[in-house]
């Protein structure tokens, strides 16, 4: 993808892209260019074949993101125009949309719209200097950008209720207890852990890795008996794949696959 963006960098190596969050100067708040930017990223990623694996992470070293831009918030808002542009800016569901894996690579502040942008990646790796919560309480407001939704899913109605009512900020530590996060790593070792496991992933079956993805997302979504009807259907298609068949003569041979994507 060859896009210019204002508030992000977007890098691609050996199928891995990498998000960068990049307004270090105001630990990288999220305004309305930096939701542009990532809308159109990761629009372009939902039919980017040469990306296998996407890493998100934040530039500076200080913060992942410390969440919304509060200097937006000075200004009256019509109800109904903030509602349609933030609608319309939802990258949180293109990258549940996206067929690729994606990492978060957490250090220092993750709070706000950070948080709820870290869960809407499919894992997440905190370095144990970070500080993770959704604070909106604290502002008046509540978290509108899927975190009352997706944190409960995966820490449990009472712990998520009582992190969003008390706008706590956890630690690492807290947050691996709890689920929240998949993996702590030293300080500063987030984004090299998220490299090193995308390239691990990078290197499997594409069209699997994209199936796994969409069993377990699209799955969860339903009622079980259909979970694993479309369970069966994507095992199905799979094994009418080119790379399948490469998978058991690499296997048989005792020598590396060579995927084709197909």
């Amino acid at each position: 993808m060859s896009v210019d963006y204002q508030a992000i960098r977007y890098d691609v190596a050996d199928g891995v892209a990498t998000v960068t969050l990049n307004r270090p100067e105001v630990h990288n708040a999220m305004n309305e260019a930096m939701r542009r930017d990532l809308w159109r990223c990761f629009e372009g990623l939902g039919t980017d074949d040469a990306v296998r694996v996407v890493v998100v992470t934040g530039a500076g070293g200080k913060a992942f993101s410390a969440g919304a831009d509060i200097r937006e918030f000075t200004a009256p808002q019509v109800p109904t125009v903030f509602r349609e542009q933030r609608r319309r800016l939802d990258f949180r569901q293109l990258m549940e949309r996206c067929s690729q894996p994606i990492i978060a690579a957490i250090g220092g502040h993750c709070f706000g719209g950070g948080l709820e942008l870290a869960l809407a990646c499919d894992i997440r790796i905190a370095a144990a200097d970070s500080r993770l919560g959704l604070t909106e309480v604290d502002l008046a407001i509540i978290p509108g950008g899927g975190g009352t939704q997706r944190l409960p899913r995966l820490v449990g109605r009472g712990k998520a209720l009582e992190m969003i009512l008390t706008a706590a900020r956890i630690d690492a530590a807290e947050a691996l207890r709890i689920g929240l996060v998949e993996r702590v790593v030293p300080a500063g070792e987030a984004l090299p852990a998220a490299r090193e496991l995308a390239s691990s992933l990078a290197a499997r079956a594409p069209v699997a890795l994209r199936y796994a993805k969409e069993a377990v997302v699209k799955g969860l979504e339903l009622p079980l008996a259909d979970g694993v009807r479309l369970e069966t259907d994507l095992a199905t298609l799979l094994r009418t794949t080119e790379d399948r068949v490469e998978g058991a003569r690499a296997f048989l041979e005792k020598r590396e696959p060579r995927w084709q994507g197909r």
